[in-house]
């Protein structure tokens, strides 16, 4: 039996992936004009950004107990065996829910063989963790074999990122105003990583272009066997930064095979417009 692969609108993978991989995804919620709605289901990610434009401030929240309920019970069933694949819970309590309800499930179906897991990673870079994962679901791997990847693979992915402004970081606590002005009026562009399933600052450039450079040289000290990776890129509605940083990836490292996405309205909703991430591994890739 193949094994059933969920996980949740965070981890930002493209609907052409999620559907020929036959992946679960559980949608989170973002909150835009006194309306809530289903994180790529019910919404437009280009509206949730051309709103964060015009300076609204959406807000988000985790996915509820009552889909996680919904689709393990579903699950339960139908006998599925399954890995729940999750958002940091560094960063939500989206995790912490799908725990709660796992045990709530199990006590009615006792044989309900489901392992969920922490990636302690954010938007593709546990999308790339779950696409992993779906791959060798999908050429017959062993659950053991699966769930030993993801682990390793949720311990060595990285996160590197840049945003447009300092605006979002400032509107979600991480800095002062002060230095949000000074960063925007100085077109300082801030790096930051993904460490222990939490947002740090490593590095700062001024303007686009040298912010690009210094991301180039971060992957080139933390990457490992880039050329033959799959690297995970995504963008806050700004393909054309995307398709620039690709072309840098491909010309320095020989990069191949990418999987590139909008960033969704959750994740975007706190990374706002113009954002860009990479996502790639300090070790090589396995066999699968």
């Amino acid at each position: 039996m193949q094994i059933q692969i969920i996980t949740d609108s965070a981890c930002d993978l493209p609907k052409k992936i999620v559907n020929e991989l036959d992946i679960k995804v559980l949608p989170l919620f973002v909150r835009v004009d006194g309306e809530e709605y289903e994180d790529g289901y019910t919404i437009e990610t280009e509206y949730v950004y051309k709103r964060m434009r015009e300076g609204f401030v959406p807000t988000t929240a985790q996915v509820s107990l009552e889909k996680f309920r919904e689709c393990f019970t579903d699950c339960a069933e139908q006998k599925k065996v399954c890995i729940y694949i999750g958002f940091s819970s560094g960063l939500s309590g989206t995790y912490n829910a799908s725990t709660l309800v796992e045990q709530e499930v199990k006590e009615k179906y006792k044989e309900f063989d489901l392992t969920t897991i922490d990636t302690k990673c954010a938007s593709m870079g546990f999308g790339l963790v779950v696409y992993k994962a779906a791959r060798m679901a999908k050429k017959g791997a062993s659950k053991d074999e699966i769930i030993e990847c993801v682990k390793r693979f949720s311990n060595k992915m990285e996160h590197i990122f840049t945003v447009d402004t300092f605006d979002t970081l400032v509107k979600g606590g991480r800095v002062t105003k002060t230095k949000g002005f000074i960063g925007n009026l100085l077109k300082i562009k801030p790096i930051l990583n993904v460490e222990d399933g939490k947002l740090v600052p490593i590095e700062k450039a001024r303007g686009n272009s040298k912010a690009f450079k210094k991301m180039i040289e971060i992957i080139g000290d933390r990457g490992e066997d880039l050329e033959n990776q799959v690297f995970g890129i995504s963008h806050g509605d700004d393909i054309e930064k995307a398709l620039t940083m690709k072309k840098m990836l491909e010309e320095t490292f020989g990069t191949k095979e990418f999987v590139i996405s909008q960033i969704g309205s959750v994740i975007g909703s706190h990374s706002g417009p113009g954002c860009l991430a990479l996502f790639f591994l300090n070790e090589k890739q396995s066999e699968y």
